[in-house]
């Protein structure tokens, strides 16, 4: 076993391998702390993986670079392709048992957050979630048919939003996108810059249209039309290339109601109810008018947030782990990070949380960094008041590990496993299936080549 020789030494474990946990993982680490990372994906990375727009290489290529870096400390331990949660490859008791001094949940939000309107079973209803995993190739996604039909309605105005107007724009070339908001303009979420990707294909009468619809409500609500149309065209600057016919849309003041339905339970459309803005604090709240009307469309995405997964085993409550209710809500206030069991009134001593484990859908990939920086200060705090763990009970918790898996015949990809899929992967160069970089699109594919390098080049692995 491998240690920087700095003291004192503890054994953390850190479930999640994407910007949270690696986050935590890098200051744990640097610490001289043993880090043991237990990832569901093979490959590390989370949202950097599998949640930037896949063609953005120099942001995904520094990060994976980092990444690396770290991972490649002696006092890293890697554990690719092991699931934590109910019935899974570990459960929240093992990892107790394993003896660490503290266990991170930097898992993010894994679950679907429910959409809540009626219809939203129907075919051609997506969760933008899963979109996103489908053209970055998430093990599980990537291969789904994913039929998005001619024109596409998009809920929400962020950049998620953006992102999946942008496959569908550049890559899928459907026919019309609609990005819907039960707020306006004012309201939109979307970083400017992303906007870039897709500006081209905005259909500008069609959006002045829009503005002439609900200016009489804008105004009532104390806002200019013809100011925000301007600065929202102001917007649309060094636009990419145009690629592609299709228009992309903007409807404001509208939230959906209903999926509807054809008689192969197929959408054929949305039922929208009217909403005018409301004062609510600094900011303004969408309350429905009662006057409906129906808008076309062949498949609806919902960017509306995610929710944790609630099998993984750790108290939760509306979609979320139950964080320390004692917070000063001051970030990084100490409870926010410690798990809380509301039965029993009583934190999980050692068990933390971080990323969008802690506060889902919260930002992108510097948000969830500060994220795990802010944890690895709460989990030093912690650590500071309790004695070090003797290296020979850091050794045999690391070997517990490892047995354990090999007991229940969980196939563990180390180190050595990710390079000998990065190698496999760098080797099949590109593939018209992929935007940006290839990779594998399944578990079984990264597992068959790993071993075949491995039998190749009888390379050992390091854990």
């Amino acid at each position: 076993m491998g240690s920087t020789g700095i003291s004192p030494t503890h054994l953390i474990i850190i479930i999640g391998a994407g910007p949270a946990g690696m986050s935590v993982a890098n200051l744990m680490s640097k610490a001289g702390h043993e880090v043991v990372i237990v990832n569901r994906d093979v490959k590390f990375g989370g949202l950097a993986e599998y949640g930037i727009f896949p063609n953005k290489l120099k942001l995904r290529g520094g990060l994976r670079k980092t990444y690396w870096e770290i991972l490649d400390r002696p006092n890293i331990h890697y554990f690719g392709n092991v699931t934590v949660g109910l019935g899974k490859d570990l459960t929240v008791e093992d990892l107790k048992r394993f003896g660490a001094s503290a266990v991170i949940f930097a898992s993010g939000a894994q679950g679907t957050k429910s959409i809540g309107v009626e219809g939203d079973s129907a075919l051609g209803v997506y969760h933008a979630k899963d979109v996103v995993f489908h053209f970055n190739r998430l093990p599980g996604y990537g291969d789904k048919p994913f039929e998005m039909g001619r024109r596409v309605a998009v809920i929400g105005v962020g950049d998620v939003m953006v992102d999946i107007a942008h496959w569908l724009v550049r890559y899928k070339q459907v026919e019309q996108v609609t990005a819907i908001a039960r707020r306006g303009p004012a309201e939109r979420k979307y970083n400017p810059k992303e906007i870039r990707a897709v500006c081209a294909n905005i259909d500008q009468a069609a959006l002045t249209l829009e503005f002439e619809r609900i200016a009489p409500r804008l105004q009532t609500a104390g806002q200019d039309p013809g100011e925000l149309l301007k600065g929202m065209n102001a917007e649309f600057t060094k636009c990419e290339p145009l690629k592609s016919k299709t228009k992309m849309g903007f409807r404001f003041l509208a939230s959906p109601r209903r999926v509807l339905t054809d008689a192969q339970n197929r959408v054929r459309g949305l039922e929208i109810e009217e909403t005018k803005l409301e004062p609510k604090g600094t900011d303004f709240s969408a309350v429905g008018l009662k006057q409906y009307y129906e808008f076309p469309c062949d498949s609806v995405v919902f960017a509306v947030g995610d929710r944790v997964d609630e099998t993984v085993g750790l108290p939760y409550k509306n979609g979320v782990f139950l964080t320390n209710p004692a917070s000063t809500g001051n970030e990084p206030d100490d409870a926010l990070f410690q798990a809380y069991d509301e039965a029993s009134g009583k934190v999980l001593d050692g068990v933390f949380l971080t990323g969008w484990a802690r506060k889902a859908s919260e930002g992108l990939v510097g948000v969830a960094k500060r994220d795990g920086e802010w944890c690895a200060e709460v989990v030093t705090r912690y650590l500071a008041e309790r004695s070090p763990q003797p290296r020979p009970a850091v050794d045999k918790a690391i070997d517990l590990i490892k047995t354990t898996l090999k007991d229940r015949k969980v196939e563990a990809i180390d180190l050595a496993g990710l390079r000998a899929l990065d190698a496999a992967e760098r080797e099949h160069g590109s593939s018209n299936d992929c935007i940006g970089e290839f990779k594998f699109g399944s578990n079984q594919e990264m597992l068959a080549q790993i071993q075949r390098r491995r039998e190749r080049t009888g390379s050992s692995a390091r854990s």
